[in-house]
This record gives C-alpha cells, structure tokens and sequence, in this order.
C-alpha cells in the first residue's frame, strides 16, 4: 500500500479491478437518513465529524454539488481521487492516492450509499482491505432551504490497518485531521469561486 513512487494509470487500474472483488469491511454505521447519528461507541473506531459553512442559497448549493462530482473535496495537493471520472453512484469503486513524507498510497473504498435530493447531496464509502485505514467516510452538503444556508459535512468512522498507520497513528491522526481542514477550505474556495457565483 506504501510506495516511494506516484502509481501508474496502469496501477490504478488494477487496483480498482482486483477492489471490485473484494467486499467492503466498514462498521456500517453511518447514515444519509436524516435523524439516524453515527455511535461513536463501536470498539477500535475513531469517530469524527466536522462541519462547515459554504454560502447561502440555491446557486452555492449548486456549485457545492458540481464540486463535489470533480471530486474537488479530495483535490488537496498532496492528496485526489486517482479515477476522477468515476460517477458518484451506488457500488462505485473509488481510489484515493495521498501523498504524505514522500511515500504515496492508494486507498480503494466502495460507495455503499447516496443521497441526492432538493436539501442534500452526498454519498458515504466503506473501505475495501486495499486501504491503510479500515471504516468508512460520508461527505455531505445540505441545503437548509428555511434559512438558506449552505453546510459541508465530513463524519469518519476509522481504525488503522495498515502497520504504519498503527505504528505511526498518531501522525496517522494528524494527517486525517489535516485532510479534514484542507477539505473544508477547498469547498469554500470553490463555492466562491467566481465562476460558480457566474454560473
């Protein structure tokens, strides 16, 4: 999982191949259903959530939405979705490269669930045993259409599988929160994006 290069397209397409062969191995405790919290009481797992502010009104929810289908939220530099061609879609394998201290992993989840309505957009995934971390992630934007208000919301359930991430887990740890806060940022920047005020 650990590599001292970039993968290969090549690579990449063969990890998604031998991933959609493999089931998906997260708690399965998360929740588009409004009104259903994840616990934070499963044994091992570290729960996180984090929510912000995006904008206001139908045109910020928008461009949120777009950005979410370029996978905008995963484009921080040092990390992105390796197929960003991929459909936010039920069943989708979705392969994530980081690269953190020179060394660079790809991470393969499955899409288990998807949310796509007048007040929200957003899907959860469940990682594959082809991840450093074993869990599952939802990335949310929701329209409070009363207030007008526009959030982003990340929610993680986590456990390290990988060697160096137990050994290494409290950098481990850093490096999740430091996706969480870039992530953030980046979705803002791209809702104020003029082009997406214009659109």
């Amino acid at each position: 999982m650990f590599t001292l290069r970039r993968p290969k397209s090549a690579e990449i397409d063969e990890a998604i191949a031998a991933a959609r062969r493999l089931a998906t191995d997260g708690p399965g405790l998360l929740s588009l259903t409004p009104g259903i919290p994840a616990t934070s009481d499963h044994p091992g797992f570290k729960h996180d959530r984090s929510r912000s502010l995006l904008g206001h009104g139908e045109t910020a929810f928008e461009s949120a939405k777009r950005a979410f289908q370029r996978w905008a939220q995963f484009d921080l530099g040092w990390s992105r979705v390796a197929n960003p061609d991929v459909a936010i879609a039920a069943g989708q394998i979705i392969a994530v490269e980081f690269e953190t201290f020179a060394l660079w992993t790809l991470n393969l989840s499955r899409i288990v669930e998807v949310v796509d309505t007048p007040g929200a957009f957003g899907f959860i995934y469940s990682t594959t045993g082809m991840h450093v971390e074993r869990g599952e992630e939802q990335f949310l934007i929701e329209f409070d259409h009363a207030a007008g208000d526009v959030w982003y919301e990340i929610e993680a359930l986590s456990r390290p599988r990988h060697f160096l991430a137990r050994v290494g887990f409290p950098v481990a740890r850093a490096l999740q929160h430091r996706f969480v806060r870039e992530s953030h940022r980046r979705m803002l920047t791209e809702v104020l994006a003029p082009e997406s005020i214009l659109s």
